[in-house]
């Protein structure tokens, strides 16, 4: 078995934009799982890639200026992405129809059952905005409908979706390791899911969506807004989450500018999902 380091960030300022930020900064230079909190991160990378000074070089160059502190343990003989996600990720129900459950626990009976093994990449429907998105989704017709997944992470919200009857899904994710992981995620759910590497540049050429999903975070929706409004059919429905409930007015403005009307709005933790219709 091999050995690991285990190490603890705590961060100030710290909220899960930034935690996802300096985990991207570590997965860069080798840690391959991640426990996010409250207060920062634990932190997972083999002993023979362990360097404090590269860590702490990696942490300071991260986007968002903030403050950390680094404790560090060695872990003995654990494969420890496997005692990460048997620990961390529990079988969760989103509403009365779904299941989300990790490939080593066992199967239950449910309308949608989703298996997700997450390893590094954001959606485990555990979030407030994961489970949000995913409600938004079960209150929707999605028979026949093509849907666009932006930042899909670890694809949850797209197999979600198709299982729910979607004609397509395409996911896109910025990050090669996470749509690695939806790409997998797709086969154990037997959906099929089209995965793009890359940003919102990626749609040009795409079919337009029915419903247009981004949980990604405010300032990514509101830059690539226009591209993602563009790219959603007349009537077509703009589910988007990621902020908090202090930044609805600013989002629901850019959505209302661009011809966009509010049908729904939920709040969970301060954390938010919206759901607007394109009504020219």
């Amino acid at each position: 078995m091999i050995d690991y380091m285990t190490i603890r960030i705590d961060c100030d300022p710290c909220n899960e934009d930034i935690t996802s930020l300096l985990a991207d900064s570590l997965a860069d230079i080798g840690y391959d799982s991640f426990e996010p909190d409250e207060k920062g991160l634990n932190a997972y990378v083999r002993a023979d890639l362990y360097n404090r000074k590269t860590t702490e070089e990696a942490l300071a160059n991260s986007p968002i200026p903030v403050s950390t502190k680094i404790s560090e343990n060695l872990v003995e003989g654990k494969d420890w992405n496997e005692e990460w996600e048997k620990n961390y990720f529990k079988p969760i129900r989103i509403g009365k129809q779904c299941l989300v459950r990790s490939s080593f626990h066992p199967a239950e009976n449910t309308e949608y059952e989703i298996v997700i093994d997450p390893k590094m990449a954001f959606g485990t429907g555990h979030h407030s905005t994961t489970s949000q998105m995913m409600k938004l989704l079960l209150d929707s017709d999605l028979e026949g409908k093509r849907i666009i997944d932006m930042g899909t992470g670890t694809g949850i919200l797209s197999i979600l979706a198709k299982k729910m009857g979607a004609l397509s899904a395409t996911g896109i994710e910025i990050d090669p390791f996470a749509a690695d992981n939806a790409r997998a995620n797709c086969t154990l759910n037997n959906c099929e899911v089209t995965i793009i590497t890359g940003d919102a540049a990626k749609l040009e050429g795409l079919d337009n969506a029915d419903f247009f999903l981004a949980n990604i975070n405010r300032n990514i929706i509101l830059a690539d807004l226009a591209t993602y409004i563009r790219h959603i059919n007349p009537n077509g429905e703009l589910l988007l989450s990621g902020f908090y409930e202090k930044d609805i007015p600013l989002v629901s403005e850019a959505c209302q500018l661009h011809g966009l009307k509010l049908l729904e709005k939920s709040i969970d933790n301060e954390w938010v999902a919206l759901r607007f219709k394109k009504i020219k």
